[in-house]
């Protein structure tokens, strides 16, 4: 069955994946929804140059969820960061599934609020983390929680990015509907897939953050608590040379695991024996899962529910760097 897709913020990021799901036999991308003009001619020029339609344009989200009832089955939301909660609940309350765009929502609040939303519903919501997507984390989770790893002691994740430069006068730049800075852009996909595979709440944390004189952080340095007694540290430097990677070592009593944020590779040594690295791509990949959730042909790997937890940690970080390192208690209700 071909899943018919309309896209909310026709941004250079849902260009990107454009250039992989207009040329899927099974995805048609029927819509778009973006204020800028350009930003949509791009995109749909994008789907023809794959051998796709031109999907309709509409220049807001209400009007194309309105116009495209019973001709469209899902929603992809790219919007910045601050409009995801209430471009999500728009999506849900309308009647289509949602493949999400990371970081699912700014705060607890909003999360809160999509969490109900998806309950009283019914739809299926998938946030959009290629780590959270990956089967590489599905499987270490997998493998994790079947005991193959021994328990988990700490975890220690970094990322880097010449991000200051890559995004200088751009909205990512703007806290005001970018939510935070580099820490929650680029570095969101470490917090998210060590929210994944660390697979336990987090309980307190001190973390520190430095602007390096713009309006959001560039650095910030986190320590913390894991209700299952482990620790996790991240360090995220969006001030670097040219590039971005990433590594997160995930150190277990009868094994160590280093993988990506994007899950895009993964190496296992148990009991002092090394397992071959592995590599998965990343791009194809998140509407590939977002149908096999829909289909019921897979459990969703990436819910609601985790990005419930991510919101939580985002916000005690906000806390405690506003309180200079401040030690911040997280309250799971």
């Amino acid at each position: 069955m071909v899943l018919r897709l309309g896209v909310i913020g026709a941004g250079l990021k849902a260009a990107d994946y454009a250039k992989g799901w207009a040329a899927m036999p099974d995805v048609e991308i029927v819509a778009t929804a973006e204020v800028s003009d350009v930003s949509r001619k791009r995109f749909a020029d994008t789907c023809e140059s794959v051998g796709a339609p031109r999907p309709a344009e509409y220049d807001s989200a209400e009007a194309m969820l309105a116009a495209m009832q019973g001709q469209m089955d899902a929603v992809y939301v790219s919007t910045p960061h601050v409009f995801h909660g209430a471009n999500a609940l728009a999506v849900v309350e309308a009647g289509f599934d949602l493949l999400l765009e990371k970081p699912m929502v700014t705060t607890v609040e909003e999360a809160l609020a999509l969490v109900e939303a998806e309950k009283r519903t019914g739809r299926t919501v998938v946030i959009a983390f290629q780590g959270g997507l990956s089967p590489l984390v599905h499987d270490t989770k997998n493998r994790a929680r079947r005991g193959d790893f021994g328990d988990l002691v700490s975890v220690n994740a970094s990322i880097w990015e010449g991000w200051a430069k890559n995004y200088a006068g751009q909205w990512k730049q703007n806290p005001a509907i970018s939510g935070g800075g580099f820490m929650f852009d680029t570095g969101a996909h470490m917090m998210n897939t060590v929210c994944v595979l660390a697979d336990a709440e987090f309980e307190r944390l001190s973390a520190y953050a430095n602007n390096r004189g713009l309006a959001v952080d560039l650095a910030t340095a986190v320590a913390a608590r894991l209700s299952n007694g482990a620790l996790v540290t991240f360090n995220a430097a969006g001030d670097g040379p040219p590039g971005c990677a990433s590594a997160i070592t995930f150190l277990y009593t009868k094994a160590i695991v280093r993988i990506d944020a994007w899950g895009a590779w993964r190496e296992v040594t148990i009991n002092g024996v090394a397992e071959g690295r592995e590599e998965n791509e990343i791009r194809d990949t998140p509407m590939q899962t977002f149908q096999a959730v829909r289909d019921g042909r897979m459990e969703n790997p990436s819910t609601v529910a985790n990005g419930l937890r991510f919101a939580r940690l985002w916000d005690a970080i906000k806390a405690s760097v506003a309180g200079d390192g401040t030690p911040i208690a997280i309250e799971v209700s």
